[in-house]
């Protein structure tokens, strides 16, 4: 069971009541998926989306933590014997994990010490005695404590103030109030390391900055932490040792004697030694974790938005792996993505055979009835491009798709793709991947690590464990929206829906390769491991085509089979008929079927279901052509107005393919004329848009792209 104290923490920071945190904590607990919950437990979560269901799951898990923390924090303590009640109460009611291991920190145990080295040799009740700052002649009190380790009083008032500076650095209220001052005030300081001038030019805009570590942008922060890990920046963060001596003194200095000026020097060097390097890292680390959370949620959204792009269908394509020296590869997929032909045509120097290529092409298309062709937009895609539309003849209508390519060489090489098609090359195998991306983009790249998509934002220096984390639960969310036919999804790809793992995809694959399509969700319940839970995770995301229930065909979950049928009973029709007549759909009143675990939102989505079951809710996919008289950087002309496609959204801007091999930027400035505070809020991954040239650097192959003033094709965001 959740603790109270935590439901009202989770309640306030995510602002929820405390029912959905508690019904969420439960449902996870008890195995549930995300897609499951935010989908058909909508009564228990208040209709919670799938992003609101992880951000509980996440911050819970926090907790989770922070309690197995206090746990080894308590019996350590009392392990050491110094465990009060009143010291345990404190620990268990804390809810921040700084302050938790500020309270440990005089317990931890430590290595060999100033400190620890001057307790050793009998300073400790001398710093007891400066610390209360009574007035006192420090020199012969010193003098008390002189032996063969302290041989003079000079030495025994260091070892009493590095005694003293230790405490100081370990005092809960310092720590707060000196962090607090960090959290509002730090300055991060970047500097070249000397003679790494050349060798670092990329951080050319880090060599000598200042700025407030709070309005440090987190692209920033991670471009400077990176430059300090290659060993070109040298970073400081702190907030000027003069503010924190200040509020250390207020806080440590009694009075105005001898006794009080050891302490002063003791706060100082405790300070520069311990509490400045101990925080620095504190706020760095902290500094970095929110950045990572902005960085991995930009390449959450972008992966969504790539995985969610616009199918084409089941249509038949021919793909194209575009190659200069090696020639084109090429192949031939049916309707379902399966390779019915491969080979390579030259149209390109240095063998330049176009009469050969487009004799081959126009024969293919015709041969395996072609319906579109989809070129990779790599090496010589642009040239490829010109030449399918300006040299092949088609008997009949074939459209041409530029696909994005970014992942597809990782495929190709994986021991999925040689799982797939062992008797073939990775050229083909990458050509057939860049083909089933235009059918349908989110059955194909689920084979592909996302972080090799290439719609990241300084993927490789975020935490790599949250990271995987966090796009995992996005293609999982993706798939489970969409829905999979359980008859032609690939084992990876029923890897990802909701209660479902490897072992039971490969058992699903095997019971239809031995018994044939199914034909009824039922048989699922057949399947080795199926149990119970995984059933109810999974039913509902598993389409059933031509189904003996037509209800098996939709996202109706099994479970609410009952309340269909009753609907058709009082309609006096069959299910069928509910699904095929808007008319008796119309007469249904939904508050008749609520009960107890059943209400409003649910039936809504059923009745949604049922006026289009099984829906894709992706949009259309639309043609789309770069401008044929630019091909390389050196065609671009400052001025010219050129068509693009976003490739890659990031928090200063959006990189667009505007067909040289080179994507250009648009800073977050020049997105439109008003302020943007996001720029996935204004544009999405494949959106179609006008841009304008503004700076081409074709020595550094920079593109500086404007969209301010230029009217933009209309667009349709998908989910």
């Amino acid at each position: 069971m959740i603790p109270k104290k935590y439901i009202f923490l989770l309640s306030a920071k995510l602002n929820l009541n405390n029912r959905q945190i508690e019904n969420t904590v439960k449902l996870l607990a008890e195995g549930s998926s995300i897609p499951f919950i935010s989908r058909y437990r909508k009564e228990m979560t208040g209709s919670l989306d799938e992003i609101q269901v992880q951000n509980i799951k996440e911050e819970y898990q926090k907790f989770i933590e922070l309690e197995k923390r206090k746990e080894t924090v308590i019996n350590t303590i009392k392990g050491l014997e110094k465990l009060t009640p009143e010291l345990e109460k404190q620990i268990e009611i804390l809810t921040d994990i700084n302050e938790l291991e500020d309270i440990y920190l005089p317990f931890k145990p430590k290595k060999k010490t100033k400190a620890t080295v001057a307790k050793k040799i009998g300073l400790e009740p001398l710093a007891k005695i400066i610390f209360a700052q009574n007035s006192i002649d420090i020199e012969t009190k010193a003098e008390e404590f002189l032996n063969e380790n302290v041989r003079t009083t000079k030495d025994a008032l260091q070892g009493a103030r590095d005694i003293i500076a230790e405490w100081i650095s370990e005092n809960k209220l310092a720590r707060s109030r000196v962090r607090i001052l960090f959290e509002k005030e730090a300055i991060i300081s970047t500097k070249i390391i000397k003679g790494k001038e050349e060798e670092g030019i990329k951080y050319r805009d880090y060599f000598n900055s200042s700025e407030l570590l709070r309005q440090c942008s987190s692209h920033r922060l991670l471009a400077i932490l990176r430059g300090e890990k290659e060993s070109f920046l040298r970073v400081n963060i702190e907030p000027g040792e003069e503010k924190a001596i200040i509020i250390l003194n207020k806080i440590f200095i009694k009075g105005n004697n001898e006794a009080s000026e050891q302490v002063e020097i003791a706060i100082k060097d405790s300070y520069n030694r311990l509490l400045k390097s101990a925080l620095e890292n504190e706020i760095k680390k902290s500094a970095k974790e929110k950045a990572d959370e902005e960085a991995i949620e930009v390449f959450a959204k972008n992966l969504r938005q790539l995985l969610l792009a616009s199918p084409l269908g089941q249509k038949r394509v021919l793909a194209i792996d575009p190659g200069f020296r090696t020639g084109c590869k090429v192949v031939c997929l049916n309707e379902q993505g399966d390779l019915l032909h491969n080979e390579t045509i030259f149209p390109h120097p240095p063998k330049l055979d176009i009469k050969t290529a487009s004799h081959k092409i126009s024969s293919l298309a015709n041969a395996y009835q072609i319906e579109a062709i989809a070129i990779g937009n790599g090496t010589a895609g642009r040239e490829t491009e010109s030449f399918i539309r300006n040299k092949v003849l088609f008997k009949n209508e074939v459209k041409v798709f530029i696909v994005n390519e970014s992942g597809a060489s990782i495929y190709s090489a994986s021991a999925i793709a040689r799982e797939e098609f062992p008797e073939y090359d990775v050229t083909v195998r990458g050509a057939v991947s860049i083909g089933r991306r235009l059918i349908d983009p989110l059955a194909e790249l689920v084979k592909i690590d996302p972080k090799s998509i290439g719609v990241g934002q300084y993927q490789h220096d975020v935490n790599q464990k949250k990271l995987k984390e966090s796009l995992q639960q996005v293609v999982e969310n993706c798939v489970n929206l969409v829905g999979v036919n359980l008859n032609t999804a690939s084992k990876y790809l029923l890897t990802f829906v909701s209660g479902l793992g490897s072992t039971i995809a490969e058992n699903i694959i095997r019971f239809r390769n031995e018994n044939g399509p199914f034909t009824s969700r039922k048989q699922l319940k057949n399947i080795p491991r199926m149990g119970e839970k995984a059933f109810e995770q999974c039913a509902g995301f598993l389409r059933i085509p031509n189904a003996e229930n037509p209800l098996d065909n939709s996202a109706v979950h099994p479970e609410s089979y009952y309340i269909v049928k009753k609907m058709a009973k009082d309609q006096k029709c069959s299910i069928t008929d509910l699904l095929t007549n808007e008319t008796k759909r119309s007469a249904i009143s939904i508050e008749n079927y609520t009960n107890e675990n059943v209400g409003i939102p649910t039936l809504k989505d059923i009745m949604a279901e049922l006026a289009k079951p099984g829906r894709d809710p992706r949009t259309k996919i639309s043609a789309f052509e770069f401008d044929q008289s630019i091909h390389s950087i050196q065609d671009l002309r400052i001025g010219m107005t050129v068509p693009g496609i976003v490739t890659n959204l990031t928090k200063f801007g959006a990189f667009v393919d505007i067909g040289v091999k080179q994507d250009g930027l648009v800073h977050i400035s020049q997105i439109k004329e008003a302020f943007v505070k996001d720029p996935a809020d204004i544009l999405s991954l494949n959106q179609h848009v006008e841009v304008k040239i503004l700076e081409v650097d074709i020595i550094r192959k920079r593109i500086q792209l404007s969209m301010i003033g230029i009217e933009q094709p209309k667009y349709v965001q998908n989910l």
